[in-house]
């Protein structure tokens, strides 16, 4: 395994090409000055929504403008998370975030013009302007609210007050990956290496016990000596994020997310009451690990530890080659689509001190989508790239079939394409294995992923529920409540088959996805439907690859459970989630069989 100090080690081929967003930072500034330049125009186009063509001419103008400012903030994101800290880069993530609130409040004036308009004024424009229909979703998404949208001057303040306010996430993540110091994780051979954000999950998962547990407790044990400042940082996002939901008249931010994209609570209420019900699946995968690997006491830093006694590395270039050839079921230009991704460099796969940790696909409407991952030449690098390829190749489909207005999707629908090409991944590992030990690391692969994104998301995602409700009424988040609610949770998913390190009751601290509203909740509905359309797929029915290939098209102007009847679910019904812990039990079921 090839370890890098710096971005300068990376070689060329395995570091992003960001010149589709901007040559160099030099244009960043010259797109910033742009901005700038034409921001003024929206000003003549108050009054807009009486005169459908000053409307027609008004969106077009909106678009071009929100496009270079998409592209500065992601370009400032990307080139931050390259290297957190680094000032220039801070300066320019800065700078997007101004363009951002500039244009925002450049066209505050829009939202309550158009739901000043009566339905029958509303319905007219598009008889006056025809062109008027492309926008039709687009214009009903904003006039649905009408309930929910302030005048011109509370847009202005609000949106200024939110772009001075809203780095919270930023603040956590430069304490995690950049200013902490972890100290150092003697491996097996007695060498000592430098524990840091981007390689912890790789040391965690060693064979060696000794190793495994002192990442993990070294990790956890820093983060939690800096758990009252983490835990503050998390009370202001959720503050704002509930007093926003306050200022735009719903009762929490809860009911805001599912008026967002026009879901119903009784999903969300039904997939927890449902995985909560299977939580003795969860425990028995547990009793199976703790028996593969021999351990008298199973203990929470355990869990990432290998069942598979393989050692096969894959080089990056391996690694390339091997998700593509799991991609196959999908067919020819789900695979060209791959090939364009590798070729046009848009994956950062190697990780070094000071980038950011994780792994995450970075998409807007007028670029292909950006990749970052830290590699660690094993299987669960692969599905990361599998993972992360599933969003990209989706973006890349919506983009041909969309225009611009459209080409994004709600994160519910969205991580059905990533989590059903994991799914893929494995199901072509295991079903091509030379070994026992290869099939174990395919099935333990698959096992994980419903573990963390079906069991861990869900109770991690009620966790989040109590979170917002502490606020909400009042309270404030501390360390000692966070630490509370994360341990009580781990008692009952766990239960008496895993034993709590001191420590483990920290680990809410580098959940970076809170503060992103109840992101955790769609990962384990999309697991659901993935894992059945992959098995599916990996099967050879056509009929479902068709209405999943279909699927995948949908943008923004389709709302997500209509997507979802194209696959003929409903997220209300409580079998999409029994059916996928059924899934999890066979798929114990078949590990055991091996032993």
């Amino acid at each position: 395994m090839k370890e890098y100090k710096n971005r300068d080690e990376v070689e060329e081929e395995y570091k992003w090409d960001l010149t589709e967003f901007f040559a160099n930072n030099e244009e960043f500034y010259k797109a910033e000055f742009e901005v700038n330049s034409k921001i003024d125009i929206f000003k003549s186009y108050k009054g807009c929504t009486k005169d459908a063509n000053k409307l027609y001419e008004y969106l077009v103008k909106l678009i071009e403008i929100e496009t270079i400012v998409e592209k500065m903030d992601a370009y400032a994101w990307l080139k931050n998370d390259e290297e957190l800290g680094k000032k220039e880069n801070v300066e320019m993530l800065s700078k997007a975030k101004d363009a951002i609130a500039k244009t925002n409040n450049a066209n505050s004036f829009f939202e309550e013009e158009l739901l000043k308009l009566s339905k029958d004024e509303f319905d007219a424009l598009f008889k006056e302007n025809k062109k008027l229909e492309e926008y039709r979703a687009y214009l009903l998404q904003i006039y649905r609210n009408k309930e929910h949208t302030l005048n011109e001057n509370e847009e202005k303040i609000v949106n200024s007050l939110v772009a001075a306010t809203n780095n919270f996430s930023d603040i956590s993540s430069a304490m995690l990956n950049m200013e902490h110091n972890y100290g150092k994780v003697t491996l097996e051979d007695g060498k000592k290496v430098t524990l840091s954000t981007t390689n912890s999950r790789f040391l965690q998962s060693s064979d060696n016990r000794k190793t495994r547990k002192e990442a993990n407790t070294k990790l956890a044990k820093k983060a939690l000596e800096y758990g009252s400042t983490s835990a503050s940082l998390l009370n202001s996002y959720i503050k704002l994020e509930d007093t926003l939901a306050s200022i735009y008249h719903f009762n929490d931010s809860f009911e805001a997310l599912l008026f967002e994209d026009n879901l119903n609570k009784n999903i969300f209420d039904v997939l927890s009451k449902t995985t909560r019900k299977g939580v003795s699946s969860l425990q028995r995968y547990f009793r199976l690990r703790k028996k593969i690997l021999n351990l008298d006491t199973l203990y929470n830093y355990d869990l990432s530890a290998k069942l598979s006694h393989s050692k096969k590395e894959y080089s990056i270039k391996e690694g390339i080659k091997t998700v593509r050839e799991a991609l196959k079921p999908l067919g020819e230009e789900y695979l060209k689509k791959y090939d364009k991704l590798i070729k046009n460099r848009n994956i950062d796969f190697c990780g070094y001190p000071g980038k950011c940790s994780g792994g995450y696909n970075l998409s807007i409407p007028a670029c292909d989508s950006r990749i970052l991952m830290s590699y660690h030449y094993d299987l669960e690098s692969l599905s990361t790239i599998a993972h992360e390829a599933g969003h990209h190749i989706n973006y890349q489909i919506i983009r041909e079939n969309n225009p611009i207005q459209y080409r994004h999707n709600a994160i519910i629908v969205a991580e059905v394409a990533s989590l059903t090409n994991e799914f893929l991944l494995s199901n072509y590992i295991f079903n091509n294995a030379t070994d026992k030990e290869e099939k174990v690391l395919a099935l333990e692969n698959s096992l994980n992923v419903i573990a963390s994104n079906l069991f861990g998301a869900v109770r991690e995602g009620d966790m989040e529920r109590l979170m917002h409700e502490k606020v909400h009424e009042g309270g404030a988040l501390t360390k000692e409540f966070m630490n509370e609610i994360c341990e009580d949770s781990l008692k009952y998913y766990y239960g008496n088959e895993v034993k709590l390190s001191p420590y483990v009751k920290g680990s809410w601290i580098f959940r970076s996805h809170y503060y992103t509203n109840f992101y955790l909740y769609n990962y384990a509905i999309c697991v659901s439907i993935a894992a059945s359309l992959a098995s599916k797929i990996t099967d050879g029915d056509k009929e479902t690859l068709d209405k999943y290939l279909n699927f995948l098209k949908f943008g923004s102007n389709i709302w997500p459970t209509d997507a979802f009847k194209e696959l003929g679910i409903s997220l209300e019904d409580e079998k999409v989630y029994k059916n996928a812990i059924n899934y999890f039990d066979k798929l114990i079921s078949m590990l055991e069989s091996l032993y």
